[in-house]
């Protein structure tokens, strides 16, 4: 019985292994998204700022994604900041949307909420006996 336990155990094992691929870790690091921001002269300027955050906030995203274990949307994410580093002209172009009230509902909804306090139950005052 123990023989037939061990080789199962090892299949098992094995077949982790080599599998191993698909709970591979999403390389942000290789993407090298901050170097090609660096790389990008388009992207230097004050006025693409807002595009900058953006390309970050995405690689970030990428790392949330990466450590609780979701490679392959880490992956979907890095390709979409890698699409976006291939053009940044058409990125910055995408990107200029200056609907305010659009941006104030975004804003509001970044805000940490606080969980809603619980009310405590309220004592009903005692009832005074008649003398």
């Amino acid at each position: 019985m123990r023989p037939v336990l061990s080789a199962l155990m090892c299949l098992a094992l094995g077949t982790l292994t080599t599998q191993g691929t698909a709970w591979a870790a999403c390389d942000v690091k290789g993407a090298k998204i901050e170097e090609q921001i660096a790389a990008k002269p388009d992207l230097q300027k004050d006025a693409n700022a807002q595009t900058v955050r953006d390309l970050r906030t995405l690689r970030d995203a990428a790392i949330v994604l990466d450590t609780y274990k979701y490679p392959g949307e880490c992956e979907v994410l890095l390709g979409i900041a890698r699409s976006l580093l291939s053009d940044p002209g058409k990125t910055i172009e995408q990107g200029g949307d200056t609907d305010e009230d659009k941006a104030e509902s975004l804003i509001e909804a970044r805000k940490p909420k606080a969980a809603p306090e619980k009310a405590a139950p309220e004592k009903a005052a005692p009832e005074k006996k008649a003398d």
